[in-house]
């Protein structure tokens, strides 16, 4: 979206041109015939609006909302979530304390093979997994109390081509990489929703093959 006081799209016309700075500007000129009234020699004349050309409007992002309504419903989610993962991947997954984050952190790791025990990463701060076709790290944030903790940690190798990076809490680490899927968890009428959103060109795929796989 254009900064305040640039041009937001232009209205071509038959005589000078006019650049419409403002998106309410714009849709007024959409739904609203319009002339361009100039003054030569003195006189006023009309000239009709031909085109109009936006140049620019935002990407929209593919968007799935699910009610789970209970705790399998959640684990269910994280499963059929694994199976549209790819290496590379960076994911951020928000909601409060008891959201159900750890929960479909399990779902999508058991999908993906791992037998044992899927433990919260609260006190280690990161879980690995190692798949046949990618690494999977699990973090949790919850803990950092300090913006460079990050960068002291020693994390940032984990994220690379051949992982996936699955991060609790991330508005706590600063200098995290951008996300290429976001999903929020509330709760809600004695479950919780989840909200999954696409930051990336990989993201929207990923969610694609989220949707076709028929997500519960």
């Amino acid at each position: 979206m254009p900064a305040a006081g640039e041009p937001f799209g232009e209205a071509l016309l038959g005589g000078p041109e006019i650049a419409i700075r403002d998106a309410d500007l714009l849709e007024a000129e959409l739904c609203t015939p319009a002339l361009d009234l100039t003054r030569q020699n003195g006189e006023i004349q009309g000239v009709a609006v031909l085109e109009l050309t936006v140049l620019h409007t935002p990407d929209i992002k593919p968007l799935i909302t699910r009610f789970l309504a209970a705790e399998h419903d959640t684990l269910a989610f994280g499963a059929a979530l694994a199976a549209a993962l790819e290496p590379g991947l960076v994911i951020y997954l928000r909601g409060d304390l008891g959201a159900g984050k750890t929960t479909l952190a399990r779902g999508l790791v058991r999908a993906l093979g791992f037998p044992g025990r899927v433990k919260s990463p609260t006190f280690t701060l990161v879980e690995v997994y190692e798949f046949s076709r990618l690494y999977l790290y699990h973090f949790d944030f919850y803990r950092f109390d300090r913006p460079q903790e990050l960068a002291d940690s020693g994390f940032r190798e984990y994220f690379g081509p051949d992982a996936v990076c699955l991060i609790e809490w991330p508005e706590k680490a600063l200098g995290l990489p951008a996300a290429d899927i976001c999903i929020e968890l509330r709760v809600k009428d004695g479950g919780r929703t989840v909200d999954v959103r696409s930051d990336t060109e990989v993201g929207r795929l990923c969610l694609e093959r989220l949707q076709q796989s028929g997500t519960p």
